[in-house]
């Protein structure tokens, strides 16, 4: 099938457009040899015809959709401009990918933001990795250099090209960045620091802003990164190319100066640039034509400061700095020098002798004005032998003086590379190999280019020429390797081009030839240009403008450019009168008569010609093209002599804004830079290249015949002449098989096509199904529905007819019913009204009755009330005024209390004196309740009163009616008065009492609100103590988990210090042992191992309590010489005095010297690395012990506060229960914190008080003790073991030093320090202190020897760590500080707290050893293992990605079959360790430690691993990788492991793995997945839907929608996790010991074997 046959219906083609450079459009009719006209529908719908000429008039083919973004250019199908311009596009914008593969070489375009790609995570991460395994990187292209070099000890260069603003110059920093980290230590050494110092100096003096970048490199670099025979950095060398020195004396429109200018006029203010006389950078013409003075973001005064720090760094003396400023500041001072015209003719420049500017100028560069002034006017020639002066033109004046400022800054530029290559220089010898970074200028095209754009380009030519060369010679080899029948491919060369410039009679050669002529211009060189290239032999490459006479055109093979040759003679010549150089070579500053005396013997690229008088030393001078053309062949057969390794950096747009994609100009880079050109190399060949197992795996079903993985390159080698008609469109190769442009797209489309078919016969197989089975429903339905009907139907009949029968039982029923209520109803209403009319009457008659009754009863009553009126009326009235009063003084109490009680002050007092406030109103409630009581009392009082007064009235009244019986007329008149009078004290009486009432009512009230307020302050008293104790308890609570939290970050810290201690005693140990071979090489004899023992002198941790000193902080013993010597040494005295101390030259030496014979490296700087070895452990003792006084002192005052806090609590509370809880809650916190500080005072190893008595009342205390029978306790102890002075070595020997691996681990565990810590206590039993402790010290000493003699044994770490262990614990138990409950136990007499913190140092040294070995065990097989094995078969096997995979030059090969590391590899290693634990009889939490920190490692590295690889991030694959992960899980699970947090640190990973097998379409699957993936940051979880790849048709891309809404909601999500992309690998968790206190030791009880040889032991 011919390519043609791919334009059908619906491809996606390309083609031009204005504004994109290339749109997509899709085909709407098939193609046909011979149509003129394709239909194409554009992506906004609207429908065009797109003409066709022929069939090489075709728009280009799209790539497949499964290839969009990906990672490497040649791995896309069809090869050409818009598809490379479109997979840019899509990775810079919807990816954030800045960085892409094109073969050899790395595009990388500029994201104008700042991304968190490139921290030490990141370093780490590439670190070792295969190039084609990672995502695009520049440190995977550093990784690659490095490598390379390493293995085939080859030197590499890193071309880093592209336009001004690309991002060139902070690639290059990067790289560097990179090549210091993994090529330097473990901390970053001198050589590395002086590296990366060099860049800040270089952007200073050699960058500027220009219009198309803020911080634009004006010269071309070549670095030269030496490294030594084990990778690390010993040295750099730079050279530079083609400094802009136009730019000290001109700018364009919103350019600048060089940074170095502006960075010292803002830093005028500092006393020691006042003398320079700088002011703002406006009033110095040398910095104020382009009009912008200030960059957007950057400080220049900080920048300055960054500046001079690196010249510290590089071993610039600050004298030499500020003399280097000096000469800076003069030439700002000589731009300002105003040359005025005056003459005749107005053409003569004379300078005023009291120009400022010049006087500044001279007195700065310590020079004479009125010579400066004289000669800056004047010029020297020689006519006739005779020598004339000549006065200069005003216009001839000023090129002088700005000639001179060039020529200076170019001198100052040139001192400085020359510094800093000196400070760069290797001090260890010669360099095994190195690694270049070029970072060059690039192709430029303006609006007007002058000569120095005519030297970029050429460089260019040159680089594109290697470039082309370098990309056809790796084809090339591809093709020989695979031993493929390949027609040579034709690339475009540019040598015709560069013949143009640089070859005989070219553009260089007649410049040169015109600069050396006494009247050479710029107008007859160009038309010697015309003669030579257009009208005597034309050149394809040369051309003349229409509309011009003064310029010329050359075709480059990036674009078209036109040459204004105005200035090209002058900028060539570069010339400085003599005169000026000679006035300042008399200088009477060293630095300036230093540069200008170099002059004559230093040529550079920066330096210019010097014109004298004498025409013979003129014409000799070399030209700025003719040391330019020098410099770049040197670079060229540098390049050609290393393996280039290529970075293009593209500029997205103009604008400088991140993120923004501007394809025309894009477009426009990547045919300057070469990138297309790789693409037309690639596609002229076989740009599509697949193993036979890959090829097999995808189109297995376009295969014919037996089909068997083992037998794939035979099936493909017979099917494919079958799918593929033209032989030459594909070629087999020994291992892979190889498809032009277009094929594998080809293929995809008969593998869909046939996929296509197969889908069509299952579906006409199903709908058949289909309709079978709906057809059978529908015949079941409908006799179903009519069964159901006739039922129906007949149960309806059945139910009319009983409804008919019921009906008129309940009408008859009814009518019944409704009749008899009827009746009913009458005779109950006659009945009711008979009723109601009797009531009425009865009722009557009694109510008059009663009223009678009454109104007697209320006479008889009122009458012996009156009596008492005017009393109760006037004490009512009394007691009325009291209230009255009381509630008065009670409202303004109650205002005033409310009034203080909103202010925050008298609430506060309110607390302090809360129970007084209380306990007055308790009072004043108790007053309340005796009044009311009172009262009541009173009221009672009336009221028998008033009943006794109602008996007498009654008796009155009985007493009259019985005498108006007797009596009835004269009764009847006194009886109507009485009655009278009666009735109105009667209402006066119920008046006074109602008021009476009313009263009482009131004063209740008043009662009931006081009782509320009190309740109301009470609770409101109670609520505020118990919010009190709450925020104390608070508090407290926070406290001591920010102190336990700290605790846990310095016993972290005091790990790393003890990590970093063991690493330079090892570098130091490893010296001495050189040092001492060198010293026995004339006779080598065996040394006892117990005296080798001896070699080092005594710890000071191991001396006396009185020798404790900050170095007593190390757990090891100490093997430098005596501490005040070497302090006097290494503080006081210079840097020759201390290396004599420290190394001593022998004979052997000498002898080295003599016969000039290189020493090895370590012995070379023995001297050195000592020194440094011991002022590392110095300060890092001191910074510890800083650390902890500090970190004590912060404590303390944290308890004071908490204390004073929980005081003013308890003071102001009122019950005493809850200050008994307050004090138990603020006991229990002490003692915590007391637990705390003793954990504290463990670390600062201070001496307690009542070892300081010990130590000074030695022989009192023995004195004390002698009488007394009790404290003959140690004496009687029985069970021990002892051990001889004399035999002291022997048992070091026999159970530490040179005991056998295989009887060391059959030892129970613990037995030799059980049995050093028996002789020990004996010693200390018959009271010889000193041999206890020397006992013990040489216990250490030994342990620490076989830590390093098994430094790769996990076995015997782990029984060294057992006994170290169990040594600490038996002496921490018997330790005289320890409090001893048991009668069994009997502590130590002998001082043993210093060798206890040794103890502890030395089981932290052995658990780190025992996890380094695991680590390193485990380092380069997990990733393999978790996400590159394949442990369920068949999986991933027909989801082969449809990509090209190209091996680039340098890589590794990779492990297959059964070599590649699988899950059993990790846990063979994990259960290594666990059965060398287990064995030793750890505690758990001991492992649940070490397993925490293993799988976090684990976890770590293989998730940074997955973020950044895109194979690794699809469906199949997650899947595999649970699987190896649930492994791992049950794994830990069956061993008990998981309770430590071993389990939940792979929690990142399992969730990473999850979010490649979730469903990733809709916006609830979005949900979901932030909520699943709560262990992930928003950047992890957006990098891997990136990254994701579907490997099989049957899944789908990652919408860029999508990624969007996850975004949003990540937003919106406050979890907590920082913004970081990769986890730190480096991440060290912390160890804990837990402290059990051991059963009391027997020798009885100890089992010792024969095989230790330690009979002479003697039971006591």
């Amino acid at each position: 099938m011919a390519s043609l046959e791919l334009y059908s219906k619906g491809a996606s083609v390309w083609i031009p457009d204005p504004d994109a450079v290339w749109a997509s459009a899709l085909l709407l009719q098939d193609y046909s040899p011979g149509k003129k006209q394709l239909l194409l529908q554009l992506a906004n719908g609207k429908e065009v015809q797109y003409p066709v000429g022929s069939p090489s008039d075709l728009p280009p083919l799209g790539n497949p959709d499964i290839l969009e973004g990906e990672n490497d250019l040649t791995a896309l199908s069809f090869l050409h401009e818009p598809a490379v311009l479109h997979n840019l596009r899509v990775r810079f914008l919807d990816y954030n990918s800045i960085y892409t593969y094109c073969g050899i070489v790395l595009v990388a375009i500029n994201p104008y933001d700042q991304l968190p790609i490139y921290g030490e995570e990141v370093i780490d991460a590439y670190s070792g990795q295969d190039m084609a395994d990672m995502e695009p990187h520049i440190f995977s292209v550093a990784e690659e250099a490095y490598r390379t070099m390493t293995r085939e000890e080859k030197n590499q260069s890193i071309i880093i090209s592209g336009e001004s603003g690309s991002g060139k110059t902070v690639s290059a920093k990067f790289t560097m960045r990179y090549f210091a980290v993994v090529g330097g230590a473990a901390q970053q050494t001198s050589v590395e620091e002086r590296v990366l110092a060099s860049n800040p100096i270089m952007e200073s003096i050699g960058n500027a802003k220009t219009t198309r970048n803020d911080n634009s490199s004006r010269f071309g670099k070549y670095i030269e990164i030496g490294f030594g025979r084990k990778g690390d950095i010993i040295g750099a060398n730079m050279r530079t190319y083609l400094l802009e020195k136009s730019r000290v004396v001109f700018q364009a429109s919103a350019e600048r100066n060089y940074h170095i200018f502006y960075q010292l006029c803002a830093s005028r203010e500092l006393p020691e640039m006042r003398s320079f006389k700088l002011d703002a950078p406006e009033h110095f013409r040398y910095t104020n034509q382009g009009g912008d003075m200030q960059i957007p973001g950057t400080d220049d005064l900080s920048d300055l400061e960054r500046t001079r720090n690196a010249f510290t760094v590089l071993g610039v003396q600050p004298d030499q700095q500020m003399e280097l400023f000096r000469i800076l500041a003069a030439v700002l001072h000589l731009g300002n020098v105003n040359i005025q015209i005056s003459g005749r003719s107005s053409d003569k420049g004379y300078i005023d002798p009291g120009d400022r500017s010049l006087a500044v100028f001279s007195k700065l560069l310590g020079v004479e004005g009125p010579q400066m002034a004289h000669w800056l006017c004047h010029r020297r020639l020689a006519v006739g032998g005779e020598m004339l002066i000549k006065p200069m033109s005003g216009q001839q004046a000023v090129g002088a003086r700005d000639a001179l400022a060039k020529h200076i800054y170019g001198q100052l530029f040139t001192w400085t590379v020359q510094r800093l290559n000196s400070a760069l220089r290797s001090q260890r010898g010669k360099a095994r190999s190195f690694i270049g970074v070029l970072d060059i200028y690039g192709f430029e095209t303006f609006d007007r280019n002058s000569f120095e754009q005519f030297c970029i380009n050429y460089a260019n030519e040159k680089l594109q020429q290697q470039f082309n060369r370098h990309v056809f010679h790796l084809e090339q080899e591809e093709y020989v390797r695979e031993e493929l029948v390949w027609n040579r491919i034709e690339f475009s060369d540019n040598q015709q081009c560069i013949n143009l410039i640089e070859a005989q009679l070219g553009l260089f050669d007649l410049l040169d030839e015109e600069c050396r002529m006494p009247k050479g211009s710029d107008e007859s060189w160009v038309r010697k240009l015309y003669d030579q290239h257009l009208t005597g032999k034309p050149h394809p490459h040369f051309r003349k403008p229409r509309m011009s006479n003064s310029a010329f055109i050359v075709l480059h093979f990036a674009d078209t450019v036109q040459y204004e040759c105005d200035g090209f003679l002058d900028k060539n010549r570069d010339t400085v009168f003599e005169e000026l150089i000679n006035i300042l070579k008399a200088s009477q500053s060293e630095l300036v008569a230093e540069l200008f005396q170099q002059q004559g013997n230093v040529s550079s690229v920066a330096n210019g010609s010097v014109r004298s008088g004498k025409r013979a030393t003129r014409e000799h001078k070399l030209t700025v093209g003719f040391q330019f053309r020098q410099s770049l062949q040197m670079l060229m057969d540098t390049l050609n002599s290393t393996t280039p390794h290529y970075v293009r950096c593209i500029k997205p747009n103009d604008l400088k804004e991140p993120f923004l994609f501007d394809p025309r100009r894009t477009v426009q880079q990547l045919r300057a830079c070469g990138v297309l050109e790789t693409i037309r190399i690639s596609a002229a060949g076989f740009p599509s290249r697949w193993t036979y197992e890959e090829f097999f795996s995808r189109y297995r079903l376009l295969l014919r015949g037996p089909q068997s993985l083992d037998q794939a390159q035979a099936s493909c080698r017979q099917a494919l002449p079958e799918l593929i008609p033209d032989p030459d469109q594909f070629c087999f190769g020994k291992t892979k098989v190889f498809f032009r442009a277009g094929q594998v797209a080809f293929l995809e489309r008969l593998r869909s096509e046939k996929l296509r078919v197969a889908a069509m016969i299952i579906q006409s197989r199903v709908r058949g199904w289909l309709a079978r089975t709906r057809y059978t429903r529908i015949c079941w339905a409908t006799v179903t529905i009519q069964r159901y009907c006739r039922g129906a139907l007949a149960r309806r009949l059945a139910l009319t007819l009983r409804y008919s029968k019921a009906a008129l039982v309940i009408q008859k029923t009814y009518r019944m019913i409704v009749v008899r209520q009827l009746f009913l109803m009458i005779r109950q209403a006659t009945i009711t009204i008979q009723a109601f009319t009797r009531g009425t009457l009865e009722r009557r008659r009694y109510r008059l009755l009663v009223a009678e009754r009454a109104a007697v009863l209320l006479q008889a009553r009122v009458r012996g009330w009156l009596a008492r009126r005017a009393y109760r009326r006037v004490r009512a009235a009394v007691v009325f005024m009291q209230c009255c009063a009381r509630r008065r003084a009670a409202r303004r109490e109650l205002l005033k209390l409310k009034t203080e009680a909103r202010s925050v002050e008298k609430y506060r007092e309110l607390n302090k004196g809360m129970e007084v406030k209380l306990m007055q109103l308790q009072l004043r409630a108790d007053q309340g309740a005796r009044e009311g009581a009172a009262l009541r009392g009173t009221l009672q009082a009336e009221r028998e009163a008033a009943s006794a007064e109602l008996q007498a009235l009654k008796a009155v009244i009985q007493k009259l009616e019985s005498q108006k019986h007797e009596k009835p007329q004269p009764c009847t008149v006194i009886s109507e008065k009485e009655v009278e009078e009666r009735r109105r004290a009667e209402e006066k009486a119920a008046q006074e009492i109602l008021q009476l009432k009313q009263e009482l009512q009131v004063l209740q009230r008043e009662k009931d609100s006081f009782h509320k307020e009190k309740e109301e302050l009470s609770a409101r008293l109670l609520e505020g103590e118990k919010a009190q104790e709450e925020c104390v308890t608070q508090a407290v609570s926070q406290a001591s988990a920010a102190l336990s939290a700290e605790l846990d970050e310095e016993r972290r810290k005091y790990q790393g210090l003890l990590r970093e201690f063991t690493r330079l005693e090892q570098r130091y140990d490893n010296l001495r042992e050189m040092s001492l071979l060198t010293e026995h090489a004339k006779g080598h004899r065996r040394t006892d191992s117990t005296r080798s023992l001896n070699f080092e002198p005594p710890s000071p941790t191991l001396m006396t309590p009185q020798s404790l000193t900050p170095l007593s902080l190390s757990p090891f013993p100490s093997a430098f010489p005596s501490p005040e010597e070497v302090r006097r040494v290494s503080v006081t005295s210079p840097v020759d005095g201390r290396v004599s101390v420290w190394s001593s030259e022998t004979p052997m030496d000498q002898l080295m010297e003599k016969m000039e014979v290189a020493k090895d490296p370590a012995v070379k700087m023995k001297g050195e690395d000592l020194a440094h070895a011991y002022d590392a452990v110095r300060v890092a003792n001191k910074f510890l012990e800083s650390q902890l006084r500090r970190q004590q002192s912060q404590k303390e005052e944290e308890m004071e506060a908490l204390r004073k806090q929980l005081s003013q609590a308890i003071s102001g509370s009122s019950s005493a229960a809850q200050q008994q809880d307050l004090q138990e809650l603020l006991e229990a916190r002490e003692q915590e914190c007391v637990r705390l500080r003793r954990e504290l005072k463990e670390l600062k190893n201070t001496v307690s008080l009542r070892r300081l008595l010990t130590q000074v009342l030695p022989s009192a205390l023995s004195a004390e003790t002698t009488p007394c029978p009790s404290r003959r306790k140690p004496a009687m102890v029985t069970g021990l073991f002892e051990c001889r002075k004399r035999d002291e070595n022997k048992l070091i020997k026999n159970l530490i030093t040179d005991i056998r691996v295989d009887s060391a681990l059959s030892l129970p565990p613990g037995l030799p320090a059980s049995v050093f810590f028996l002789c020990v206590r004996q010693a200390d039993c018959s009271g010889d202190q000193t041999h206890a402790r020397s006992l013990c010290s040489a216990a250490v000493t030994a342990l620490k020897a076989a830590l390093k003699k098994h430094s790769n044994d996990v076995h015997m770490t782990a029984l060294w760590l057992k006994n170290a262990c169990v040594l600490h614990d038996l002496l921490t138990q018997h330790s005289p500080k320890q409090t001893i409950d048991s009668d069994e136990l009997v502590p130590l007499t002998t001082d043993v707290s210093d060798l206890i913190r040794a103890l502890s140092d030395l089981c932290i040294q052995a658990y780190q050893q025992l996890l380094s070995i695991t680590e390193n065990r485990l380092q380069n097989i997990i990733v393999p293992a978790l996400l590159e094995s394949e442990i369920i078969p068949g999986l991933s096997g027909s989801a082969v990605k449809l990509v090209t995979s190209r091996k680039r030059a340098g890589s590794d090969p990779r492990a297959v079959g059964g070599d590649a590391p699988t899950m059993a590899s990790v846990l063979r290693e994990l259960g290594a360790l666990h059965t060398a634990l287990s064995r030793q009889d750890l505690p758990p939490t001991q492992m649940e430690q070490a397993f925490h920190q293993l799988t976090y490692l684990i976890s770590a590295s293989a998730l940074n691993s997955l973020l950044l690889r895109k194979d690794m991030c699809c469906w199949s694959r997650g899947m595999q990788i649970r699987y190896n992960v649930s492994l791992l899980e049950e794994w830990l699970r069956s061993r008990g492991l998981q309770a430590g947090g071993a389990v939940a640190t792979l929690e990142p990973l399992i969730q990473a793995v999850q979010l490649l097998q979730a469903g990733k379409k809709t916006e609830g699957d979005a949900q979901a997945l932030v909520q699943t993936c709560t262990a992930l940051s928003g950047q992890q979880i957006v990098k891997i839907l990136t990254l994701y790849t579907p490997h099989s048709d049957l899944d789908e891309r990652v919408t860029v929608n999508f990624i969007r809404t996850v975004q949003g909601l990540l937003k919106g999500r406050s979890d907590g996790h920082p913004q970081h992309l990769l986890m730190d690998v480096r991440r060290v968790f912390p160890v804990t010991f837990p402290y059990s206190p051991p059963t009391v030791l027997h020798a009885e009880q100890l089992v010792i074997p024969d095989s230790l040889k330690i009979s002479f032991l003697r039971r006591v």
